[in-house]
């Protein structure tokens, strides 16, 4: 009964803290006048737009390391912010063994990006 009862609370403390509203990325703020035709006369306005930023702030050694010793719990890919696939590479042990080995070589290459951009820091 107490070993079930940590892993719901672990599963709780994960799922409540893994979904937030907040962007957990940076957020570009810009500013630009726009010209509107209204009625024949030419008005400005101003135009706030809020872009992702291209860099996720995320470092591909950092990634590379938590996918070489606790890929199989799907840790790289909670960090790259994955986290439903994070989930299912921690139910199934890293895909037993091949989705490890292979997350291991796309984090190599460069081909498995963060989820909200680009390595912010490269091999």
């Amino acid at each position: 009964m107490k070993k079930s009862l940590t892993i719901y609370t672990l599963l709780f403390a994960f799922f409540a803290f893994s979904f937030n509203t907040h962007a957990s990325f940076p957020v570009k703020k810009t500013k630009e006048i726009v010209e509107v035709i209204k009625d024949n006369k030419v008005e400005k306005k101003e135009l706030t737009t809020y872009a992702a930023a291209a860099n996720s702030g995320k470092s591909q050694v950092t990634a590379l390391l938590l996918s070489l010793f606790l890929g199989g719990l799907g840790v790289d890919r909670f960090y790259l912010g994955y986290t439903l696939l994070g989930v299912l590479k921690l139910i199934t042990l890293g895909g037993f063994g091949i989705w490890y080995i292979i997350d291991l070589i796309l984090i190599i290459t460069g081909d498995l990006q963060p989820k909200n951009g680009s390595y912010s820091k490269t091999i």
